[in-house]
């Protein structure tokens, strides 16, 4: 918290406004911390071989297979299917020359039953798990900020008060205020196995998932005035 009182200057040119008096910075903060509720996470494969359209043909019959099992599995906010990434590109040999296609395909399963989620990625047979991350629905987001930002907005009255009352005054009136937020969340988690030992570990188990926590504070500051 920072105080500043301004002394009153006398107007000596007409239309100049003095200088308020008795007007003070104050800032407070708010915050919480809640779990996450929301789990994305990417599945994948690369296929390569001597033309594009092989290698096109190949990495559609996977997702194609992967989505006829999402799909069954498929429940607004509960469980979201979606497709990602989809690339193709040539291989060159020492010579300059191309001498083969690589190609990756990806496919995001995301919701809030992350019992849901993750059993589904697992019976999946022709993608294997890229990574997955925990974060903040949009509703619980909404519902976050605007619990800390009330919060946040008392504690600011009550430093206002507290400071009035400490100057001797009897209250005060708000002048100019800001509101700020910030936020952490918990870091995505990068699977330990890559690639095909990965879904031979897996088979048809449900992956093992947990979910961390996120903190949103919110800073209000600004200039009272006592009165």
């Amino acid at each position: 918290m920072a105080l500043g009182f301004l002394a009153v200057a006398p107007a000596h040119a007409q239309g100049v406004a003095p200088v308020p008096a008795n007007v003070v910075n104050i800032s407070a903060s708010g915050f919480m911390e809640v779990p996450q509720d929301w789990l994305s996470m990417s599945l994948n494969t690369t296929r390569e071989g001597p033309d594009a359209v092989t290698v096109q043909n190949q990495l559609k019959q996977a997702l194609d297979a992967a989505l006829t099992v999402a799909r069954a599995s498929a429940k607004p906010q509960q469980l979201e299917v979606r497709t990602g990434q989809f690339s193709l590109h040539p291989r060159y040999g020492s010579n300059g020359k191309i001498n083969g296609w690589m190609g990756s395909t990806e496919l995001v399963l995301e919701g809030r039953d992350f019992a849901l989620i993750s059993a589904t990625a697992g019976k999946i047979q022709t993608l294997t798990m890229g990574n997955m991350g925990f974060s903040l629905s949009r509703e619980a987001r909404q519902k976050l900020e605007a619990d800390v930002q009330a919060l946040a907005i008392e504690r600011f009255k009550q430093r206002a008060n507290d400071v009035a009352k400490g100057f001797g005054f009897a209250g005060y009136s708000l002048r100019e205020v800001a509101v700020s937020s910030a936020d952490q969340e918990g870091r995505p988690i990068q699977p330990r196995m890559m690639a095909m030992e990965a879904k031979a570990a897996m088979s048809d188990a449900a992956v093992p998932v947990e979910a961390g926590k996120s903190t949103v504070n919110v800073t209000v500051s600004g200039s009272v005035q006592l009165r």
